[in-house]
């Protein structure tokens, strides 16, 4: 009878230990240190030390958070998941490697679903990093509050085969080798929006629309870039209100089957203001095109409503 309830109570212990496990695997909040360790469960008090150490113990939909200035490593993301560095430094020092954060939901079966929400985080990819976010495959990409810079390629790279919405909220991109965020799908359209932000010494464009592209830019500073705002296949659009682009070599460039719409903008001291390629760029009043080299000119202005 006595070994009938301790074999009992070990049994009931296992249990509960498993289900702690699990509770550990799959917290909602996780938490990275400079001084964590990834063996560890994530939680507040017992820290892990890298992002990547960190994702593997959060829920999708929750939230990996960040107690101390530390840098955390690079991170591939397969599902929906917050990482938010507010309050200290975030850091990923990606050298070497293809980007600090890659976006990649397309193993769990539902490949279109994902919501990754990247905030406050510093990314440098120390001259020899690829790029910034890789976004691959998943619904939405957000970046809010991030620097990304000293990448070889791309700040933020959309490459999908699929719809998908990119959001960059009060960033900034510099020193990057190619465009400060680059953007195609060959299926669907990417939806993007940026805001708020400042693009600057990127050797390419500061924003690229490759194809099938929506893009909403507004408040927004794009200098001293190989080339302001540019599509170069079709499929695109561009809305773009309050934004200045100066010292580049083109302001805005538009390529065959794409349309820019521009309002109360700034297009100043570039080589070439406005190169509509075979596009179309057409002014809603309230443009300036000043101090470039060739002015160009829009292909038509349209009354504001």
């Amino acid at each position: 009878m006595h070994n009938s309830r301790t074999l009992r109570f070990f049994f009931s212990a296992a249990i509960l230990i498993g289900f702690s496990t699990a509770a550990f695997g799959q917290a909602t909040r996780t938490w990275v240190s400079g001084v964590g360790d990834d063996a560890n469960p994530c939680s507040r008090t017992a820290p892990c030390k890298t992002f990547a150490g960190a994702i593997s113990k959060t829920a999708a939909g929750g939230e990996i958070s960040v107690l101390d200035p530390a840098g955390f490593g690079t991170l591939t993301v397969t599902k929906s998941i917050t990482v938010n560095g507010t309050g200290t430094l975030a850091g990923i020092l990606s050298a070497l490697a293809p980007a600090a954060i890659t976006v990649n939901d397309g193993s769990s079966g539902s490949p279109n679903t994902s919501v990754v929400i990247l905030r406050d985080i510093s990314m440098n990819g120390a001259g020899t990093g690829t790029s910034g976010v890789r976004f691959l495959a998943g619904k939405t990409v957000m970046v809010d509050h991030c620097w990304i810079y000293g990448m070889t390629t791309h700040g933020i790279d959309v490459n999908k085969t699929a719809a998908g919405n990119l959001k960059v909220i009060n960033s900034v991109i510099e020193n990057v080798g190619q465009d400060g965020i680059h953007a195609t799908t060959t299926v669907g359209q990417i939806l993007g929006t940026v805001s708020e932000s400042h693009i600057m010494n990127c050797a390419g464009d500061g924003m690229e629309s490759v194809a099938n592209t929506l893009m909403a830019v507004y408040n927004t500073r794009l200098t001293h870039n190989g080339n302001g705002i540019r599509s170069t296949g079709s499929g695109s659009q561009f809305n773009i209100d309050d934004i200045f682009v100066a010292y580049s070599g083109v302001g805005l460039q538009a390529s065959a089957g794409s349309t820019f719409r521009v309002s109360d903008s700034i297009i100043a001291q570039n080589a070439t203001g406005i190169s509509q390629n075979g596009g179309v760029i057409d002014s809603f009043q309230g443009n300036s095109l000043m101090g470039n080299t060739t002015p160009g000119a829009f292909s038509s202005t349209t009354n504001k409503q």
